[in-house]
């Protein structure tokens, strides 16, 4: 075989390569793409009952997991922090935002995205900055260790959220119950008051 049709060959080869690899990415983006959005998302339920309801079943079930909540700046907003450390070395950082609304038919919706971060201590070299003016030098002084993440990510896990949800239900259910106990005991108390 000529070296020139030898040439054309390999040209060819990478080519085909190049379009491949193209391909290969193209199809991982769509299925990036084609998985965020997804009727099978398990990021929502609804719950028989009044927003009130089920708004303070939320808040029950992130207080009842250890979760620190963060001050929400509208109505229906929770966000929920819980840390743990598996390792001396290693720091675990679950965080869930919830929402929750009143559907003003008997029921209510809940939304809840749980993200999770890793970190870890590194090792970070330190520099001190001496001089005045454009005569500063910047010298090496050492190193600490601090905190960095080292993974961060959205929970697909359906029975993560199952598992949420489940508490949700129960501490609604709960609430439910109280309500229908005192509104039984409300009744009598006013019967026996009327003249």
């Amino acid at each position: 075989m000529s070296t020139a049709l030898m040439d054309h060959a390999r040209g060819g080869l990478g080519a085909l390569s190049v379009a491949l690899l193209a391909g290969g990415c193209a199809t991982h983006r769509h299925e990036l793409a084609q998985d965020s959005l997804s009727a099978r998302a398990p990021f929502s339920r609804i719950f028989t009952g009044s927003g009130d309801t089920v708004c303070w079943s939320v808040k029950r079930t992130l207080l009842s997991q250890g979760y620190m909540l963060d001050r929400a700046a509208e109505s229906g907003v929770l966000t929920g922090t819980r840390d743990y450390q598996p390792s001396p070395k290693l720091n675990v950082s679950y965080r869930l935002q919830t929402t929750c609304a009143d559907n003003r038919d008997g029921t209510s919706i809940v939304f809840v995205t749980a993200t999770r971060e890793d970190s870890a201590l590194q090792r970070m070299k330190q520099s001190t900055s001496m001089g005045i003016g454009p005569a500063t030098l910047t010298l090496p002084s050492g190193s600490a260790r601090v905190l960095g993440t080292i993974r961060r990510e959205t929970i697909q896990d359906p029975q993560f959220y199952d598992r949420f949800f489940g508490l949700v239900r129960e501490f609604a259910h709960q609430e439910s119950v109280a309500q229908q106990q005192r509104a039984e005991h409300a009744g009598p108390a006013q019967a026996s008051r009327s003249p």
